[in-house]
């Protein structure tokens, strides 16, 4: 820009620095007046704070412990905090868990060899990069509804028809079970799943068997982001029922449904093959625990709730 003949201020703008800034700058890293783009950058790279070497890139007794201890396999931080215990009084016997990790990964820095990385937990060679959240690849090709934005009145189950759902899994992974429950009544539903578990084969079996719920219990549909509910767009044009989905690896957020399951487990464990309970099977299951009575109910049943609800709306 500056050979182009633009003014310090428009330069300024372009960078957004001020035109003061320019200036020092160009007087600073001028030659005869002509301004030394490279010649700057050099001085700017030897200026770092940190230009030396890495204090694992040079033979001696720090190297040889850290080396030593990878080979034991154990983590760089257990390292770290060994070397303060061990030599307490030696400041030199230091290193940060990200100079190790750095010593390992970043071969340039020179450190350790790679045949010590093998020797982390991860056996990997080479770092993985742990992306932001907007970084990340969407789940499904239809975006998801998150937890967050699902009405409040959902979150206290002050009203009801606001539903849980998850797949309980047989063994191998090869056989499946839909579980529904309402949040306000702990009611039950199944769903028989006598082929695979697909995303279209989970709502082929969803929509119908949200579609016996009068309307006014079809409030929502809340799910972890299994890659069963790929269809939920699909399921909420048919059924007129928005899915919210729980943020990655947190169950609680879905935990009358945990808890659910963990009671169906009594029925059918786990490691056991599902395809050979029928649908009628799962409706008589249903309804042992629907007539059972619930604490949280004031020792009533969710089939007496349910039906309180169905006859006084």
């Amino acid at each position: 820009m500056r050979r182009g003949g633009r003014s310090l201020r428009a330069i300024g703008r372009a960078l957004g620095r001020s035109a003061s800034t320019v200036k020092r700058e160009i007087d600073a890293r001028s030659t005869d007046g002509v301004y030394q783009p490279h010649r700057a950058q050099r001085a700017w790279a030897n200026s770092r704070a940190r230009p030396k070497e890495s204090k694992l890139a040079l033979d001696g007794p720090l190297r040889d412990y850290v080396a030593c201890k990878l080979r034991e396999r154990w983590s760089p931080e257990q390292i770290c905090h060994a070397l303060v215990l061990e030599f307490p009084d030696d400041e030199s016997m230091r290193v940060s868990p990200e100079t190790i990790y750095q010593a390992i990964y970043v071969q340039a820095r020179g450190g350790l060899r790679r045949e010590v990385a093998a020797a982390l937990r991860t056996g990997r060679t080479r770092r993985k990069p742990h992306r932001k959240p907007d970084q990340l690849t969407p789940r499904f090709v239809e975006e998801m509804v998150m937890i967050s934005e699902r009405p409040p009145q959902v979150e206290d189950r002050a009203v009801p028809g606001h539903w849980e759902g998850d797949l309980i899994v047989g063994a191998r992974n090869e056989s499946a079970i839909v579980t529904l429950v309402e949040r306000c009544t702990r009611y039950v539903m199944l769903g028989h799943l006598p082929g695979g578990h697909t995303a279209e084969e989970v709502r082929d079996v969803l929509v119908p068997l949200i579609q016996t719920l009068p309307e006014h219990l079809r409030g929502s549909l809340t799910w972890d982001q299994g890659c069963e509910m790929a269809a939920h767009k699909q399921f909420t044009v048919t059924t007129a029922v928005p899915v919210y989905f729980c943020d990655p690896h947190s169950p609680w957020q879905r935990g009358t449904n945990e808890n659910t399951n963990g009671l169906l487990r009594q029925y059918f464990p786990k490691g056991t093959d599902l395809s050979v309970h029928s649908a009628e099977d799962l409706e008589h299951v249903a309804q042992q625990l629907n007539g059972r009575p619930r604490k949280t109910l004031g020792w009533r049943t969710p089939a007496e709730r349910l039906h309180d609800l169905l006859t006084t709306t």
